[in-house]
């Protein structure tokens, strides 16, 4: 099969992927394709942990491809994402695939490539008031359900249903969506120890409320007319400060919840990576204190041994 072509570099949060990526990037003449859920999102910056000015003259994708408020979802992460490792190979460059959203990493790689599904509006009513539970007893008949991504809220569990009741309906869509094109890639995990990752994620936390840039960008795209709901929908940093900035709960409530779900995020980043080894994806772990001239020779080392 030769060399490989695509290196993809993931890890939890607060393990340092994009300054590993665009750091590989660099060293191996590429550009990054990001894997991120919410840094496609225009004005979510500090948030999202966009650290633009780290990728200096290195050229990015998807990131700042949609507006705050929108919901870009699976089908066009993968629809985009594609279209760019293709650009990108058609220069003779390589891609870098950088982020922690599993799911996309994992869908992009295996090549599922899935149509486009629109809203079910008469099915989306029937659904509506519905618990979780109710939404996943639902969907696990349609589906096996192989994790907890599809029903973490109801909102993203009605679309898996949607999704899967489309696909009932239009078998040729079905088809499409179990007829792979799978992406040859280098897989490196930034492996970062439990207790230095909860540190790091709770001092990048201080730090973000301590010169109060977080609260600032969700008061100006609250003010910018994205309804609150829509920023709870992002979750994590955006659902907390919303719920603060909206009086719904107290500053304490907002730090302590937001760095409890951002630990709990990072565990299950951390678990959803272990399940792709699982599935039949070899991760090639590297500490995340090595230095940064051993890593570019560990992986152009891994690229040219690697069938």
């Amino acid at each position: 099969m030769g060399v490989k072509t695509v290196v993809a570099v993931v890890g939890p949060t607060a393990c340092g992927k994009t300054r590993r990526g665009v750091a590989l990037a660099r060293y191996l003449d590429g550009e990054i394709v990001s894997a991120d859920s919410r840094q496609v999102y225009r004005g979510m910056d500090i948030g999202t942990g966009k650290d633009l000015e780290e990728y200096g003259s290195v050229p990015y994708h998807l990131i700042d491809v949609a507006p705050a408020g929108y919901k870009y979802n699976l089908y066009e992460y993968v629809r985009d994402a594609r279209r760019a490792l293709d650009d990108i190979a058609t220069r003779g460059r390589r891609a870098v695939i950088v982020g922690g959203t599993g799911l996309y990493v994992e869908t992009l790689l295996k090549g599922i490539v899935l149509p486009e599904v629109p809203a079910n509006p008469m099915l989306r009513q029937r659904l509506a008031g519905k618990s979780i539970d109710e939404l996943a007893a639902i969907l696990a008949t349609m589906k096996t359900l192989h994790n907890t991504t599809d029903i973490d809220t109801a909102q993203r569990a009605v679309r898996a249903i949607e999704i899967e009741e489309y696909y009932r309906e239009h078998p040729e869509a079905a088809a499409m969506a179990r007829s792979p094109r799978p992406v040859d890639a280098l897989l490196v995990g930034i492996d970062i120890p439990r207790d230095e990752r909860r540190h790091r994620i709770s001092q990048r936390l201080r730090h973000r409320f301590d010169c109060q840039k977080m609260t600032a960008e969700v008061e100006s795209l609250l003010d910018k007319g994205i309804a609150a709901d829509d920023l709870i929908y992002y979750g994590l940093e955006y659902k907390f400060i919303t719920l603060y900035v909206t009086g719904q709960i107290s500053a304490q409530e907002m730090m302590t919840g937001l760095e409890t779900a951002i630990h709990q995020f990072a565990k299950r980043q951390m678990t959803w990576f272990r399940g792709m080894e699982r599935r039949g994806f070899t991760i090639h772990w590297l500490p995340w204190d090595m230095p940064q001239d051993e890593m570019n020779d560990t992986v152009a080392n891994l690229l040219s041994a690697t069938p």
